[in-house]
């Protein structure tokens, strides 16, 4: 069996890749989006533009260069990145719920409980997926990003403007797919 630390190099490699891949193939041009501080102050009232919490995300994604300004990111490559960094946590967790089912000196009840939080951590990825494909299959919205952790659903969709009609309808699909959990919809202006 490999190592942690040969497993961690390898995911960390393959993310690395993926990204390089990714950024050399993409199209240059007007799909960028400047963030400033100006936007970390908008919110609405309806709680449904991003949070501060999202928007240190944002942040932290961007770096200062030397002069101060802030480097541009595309919200493409913001939602691609999330989506990167939960699928890898998620790896690193499954590959630690592995071990634990593989090694001979746990018990079998700690066998079936891994077992058990790994079977949630996939139906959890499909209804994050199918709950994306649905809600951009429904307002045809550029993009939609599901993220659930533990008893909360943060939905952030990317459009212009929301409606408090959709932002209820998105909560109930949510609701639906996820049970009762509280949902958090914001969205994302498209630059």
């Amino acid at each position: 069996m490999l190592k942690k630390q040969t497993v961690w190099l390898l995911t960390m490699l393959s993310l690395l890749i993926v990204l390089s891949v990714y950024y050399m193939t993409a199209p240059e041009g007007d799909e960028v989006a400047f963030i400033n501080e100006e936007n970390q102050g908008e919110e609405t009232e309806t709680n449904q533009q991003l949070d501060s919490t999202d928007m240190n995300d944002l942040e932290d994604m961007t770096s200062e260069n030397e002069e101060g300004m802030i480097s541009e990111i595309s919200t493409d490559d913001l939602f691609t990145s999330i989506r990167m960094e939960i699928e890898a946590e998620r790896d690193q967790l499954k590959e630690q719920l592995s071990e634990i089912v593989a090694s001979k000196n746990v018990s079998p009840e700690e066998k079936n409980e891994a077992m058990e939080k790994m079977k949630q951590l996939q139906e959890t990825a499909t209804k994050e997926s199918i709950l994306q494909q649905s809600i951009m299959a429904e307002k045809d919205y550029q993009d939609v990003l599901v993220r659930a952790e533990e008893d909360v659903v943060h939905v952030t969709v990317k459009a212009n403007e929301l409606s408090k009609t959709d932002a209820n309808h998105i909560m109930q699909m949510v609701r639906d797919e996820f049970g009762e959990v509280v949902v958090n919809v914001k969205y994302q202006p498209i630059e």
